[in-house]
């Protein structure tokens, strides 16, 4: 008897909403995940003003005017991901706020974007330790020598690499002097 007065109570609770905090609990999206969420795909723009770039993630975010607009991710790093780059040659890429600040069309990748690493506090780190910062660290496609497809896994020297129709987008819609944060 006890039982069949339990069922009731039982099928009751079962179709009550969730507690309060539980229903407003946080996202299973990282924050820049949820800004590329964000993005409507008929949004109309012609260059973008800031780039994000999370390396955890391998997404990188370009907005306008404040706005995400276009997402990519599988973005490949260098050999040595994790971390921000300090030396020359230990393959990391860096972290920070730089800026683009050129272009080649001439390079050994599928086009680049130069980016503004070594700023005034990279080059201090490494001086202080008596080593180069390094530097060449670019947004560019897959090697010139690859026929077609892309690079497995992290294989450039502390560079951000895309396909090489991402870099031709990329190459049409960043403007010299666009920001670009690198995030771990």
């Amino acid at each position: 008897m006890k039982r069949a007065a339990l069922l009731p109570l039982l099928l009751l609770a079962a179709c009550a909403a969730p507690p309060a905090d539980e229903a407003q609990g946080p996202s299973s999206q990282t924050p820049l995940a949820r800004e590329a969420a964000r993005i409507i795909p008929e949004q109309r723009f012609t260059t973008v003003d800031y780039l994000i770039v999370d390396k955890s993630e391998r997404l990188m975010v370009a907005y306008a005017g404040g706005q995400p607009v276009k997402a990519w991710r599988g973005l490949q790093f260098g050999d040595a991901p994790k971390g921000h780059k300090q030396f020359e040659g230990d393959e990391r890429t860096p972290e920070g706020t730089y800026t683009i600040e050129g272009r080649n069309p001439g390079s050994a990748y599928h086009l680049s974007l130069k980016v503004s690493y070594p700023n005034a506090a990279d080059r201090a780190f490494a001086r202080a330790r008596g080593r180069s910062p390094g530097g060449d660290i670019f947004l560019h496609g897959q090697p010139n020598s690859l026929p077609f497809g892309r690079m497995p896994g992290d294989w450039t020297d502390g560079c951000i690499a895309f396909s090489n129709d991402e870099i031709e987008e990329l190459w049409r819609i960043v403007p010299d002097g666009t920001a670009i944060e690198i995030r771990p």
